[in-house]
């Protein structure tokens, strides 16, 4: 074998994914002895031993990593230059891969989707909801082509652009909110009960931290990992929640109650892979977003 082919590149980082040879055969739908030869060709190529077969799993030796990792972003590569050569700079047609952390979900794709359907019915598009770091990391990885997330640090490889300001605030059921004119001292919270995002959303690290610098202890008596169910809650309830501000404008039957002092705000960004080849799909809807920001009156970044 004069040079690794492709498929010896994909059978290679399946194994060394599986720490199998069984699993990544299954994973491929090819017969272990088949795959166990095809990585055996690679090596030989190489003159390296790349996967130590030594133990209970299979692992890659020194060489083996140093070769994954190149070998990961050559099939990155070259699927990004398969997606260039068939893009439609018309937009008649294509694909959109966007990440956006959980938050966006609940007030932004939907705008956004919908802006850019009716603009391009024939591209498709993918949505993934994800924690940041995910995001991230599929950007580099090239998984995705867009992410909405909020401003950094980032990593080396990732490019923000800002698009608006994003402020937290209490929410509560339209009626009750009424009931409670603001701004609310945060210490009032005390008397409250409330549900709240559980502690792996980067929005509960923030409400948190705002209540220990206030030294403020309120009773929290919700915990839920979706913010549609903490609207359905809230509003049904004499709860109260803290959220995103665009969440309430975009529920009737909730309203914001400000805070004294106010909530944190985060600076909501558009990223992509800095080197990456963007396709018209991509460039369409990073003009959209920042359309769709304008229309609806997002406070501008600070």
């Amino acid at each position: 074998m004069a040079s690794p082919e492709l498929r010896h590149l994909r059978y290679l980082l399946a194994v060394a994914e599986h720490g199998s040879f069984t699993r990544a055969a299954e994973e491929l739908h090819v017969s272990q002895p088949t795959l166990s030869q095809q990585v055996r060709q690679l090596e030989r190529a190489l003159g390296v031993q790349l996967l130590d077969r030594t133990g209970r799993s299979v692992r890659l030796t020194d060489a083996g990593a140093v070769y994954t990792g190149h070998a990961r972003r050559a099939l990155r590569d070259l699927a990004a230059g398969e997606r260039a050569v068939h893009d439609v700079q018309d937009l008649s047609r294509g694909h959109l891969r966007l990440g956006v952390t959980p938050t966006f979900t609940a007030y932004l794709v939907g705008p956004l989707t919908a802006g850019f359907h009716a603009r391009h019915p024939g591209v498709s598009v993918t949505v993934a909801e994800m924690p940041q770091d995910r995001l991230e990391a599929a950007l580099l990885a090239d998984g995705l082509d867009l992410g909405i997330a909020f401003a950094g640090p980032h990593p080396p490889g990732v490019t923000a652009t800002a698009l608006f300001t994003e402020s937290l605030s209490l929410v509560t059921a339209a009626a009750r909110a009424r009931e409670m004119p603001g701004p609310l001292p945060v210490r009032a919270l005390e008397g409250e009960q409330l549900a709240l995002l559980t502690g792996g959303f980067a929005t509960r690290g923030h409400i948190d931290a705002y209540f220990a610098r206030y030294r403020a202890a309120p009773r929290i008596t919700v915990e839920a990992d979706s913010i549609q169910a903490l609207t359905e809650i809230v509003r049904r309830t004499a709860l109260v929640t803290v959220l995103p501000e665009p969440i309430a404008d975009d529920h009737p039957h909730l309203a914001p109650v400000p805070l004294d002092p106010p909530l944190p705000t985060r600076t909501a960004v558009l990223l992509h892979r800095t080197d990456a080849y963007r396709s018209a799909a991509a460039h369409a809807f990073a003009d959209l977003t920042h359309d769709v920001v304008r229309a609806r009156g997002y406070a501008p970044p600070r």
